[in-house]
């Protein structure tokens, strides 16, 4: 009898750890950058690539930096989200087009609206590595010193919006 008991424990302790592991949600991984100061980068614009940014230019203004792309569906369904919450101008939103052609980024935002104040092309993809991008959609809470406060992995929801980033973004503009 007692030879069936480790291996019944062994199974209890290994059921738990699967049951924690995935009953948590994907869109909310610990990020090492939350807390420390958004990288630092020059990209060309998207409309203007002649202009460049940098998230310098922000230092004193609480903003949102999304990282999307044309290729993106998830990116699509935040869309309407996005351009309701650039009507609203509660705060800047930059936005990172990732990995993506130029002639792309600019005809999905033709077509579907833009959101956002500017957008910058990351067409290599290397400022989304120093981000950390995991994948597109993500979205970046960043305050006026240019400290990362907030990661949201995935598509802005009502929900996250509401619950979340306003409340966030609203406390870091006081």
């Amino acid at each position: 009898m007692t030879r069936f008991i480790l291996p019944f424990v062994i199974f209890i302790i290994l059921s738990v750890f699967l049951y924690k592991g995935l009953g948590r949600d994907t869109r909310e991984v610990p990020s090492p950058l939350v807390g420390r100061a958004a990288p630092v980068f020059v990209l060309p614009l998207l409309h203007e690539p002649d202009k460049q940014f940098s998230p310098k230019q922000m230092l004193g203004k609480v903003w949102l930096l999304n990282v999307w792309a044309s290729w993106c569906g998830a990116c699509k369904d935040e869309h309407p989200i996005l351009m309701e919450l650039s009507h609203q101008n509660i705060v800047p939103i930059v936005g990172l087009d990732y990995k993506d052609k130029r002639a792309d980024g600019e005809m999905t935002l033709a077509r579907a609206g833009d959101p956002y104040n500017l957008v910058a092309a990351d067409a290599d993809g290397k400022v989304g590595f120093d981000y950390g991008v995991y994948g597109v959609p993500e979205t970046y809470v960043i305050d006026k010193q240019g400290i990362i406060k907030y990661k949201l992995i995935g598509p802005v929801t009502p929900q996250n919006l509401r619950e979340t980033i306003l409340p966030l973004v609203a406390e870091l503009q006081k």
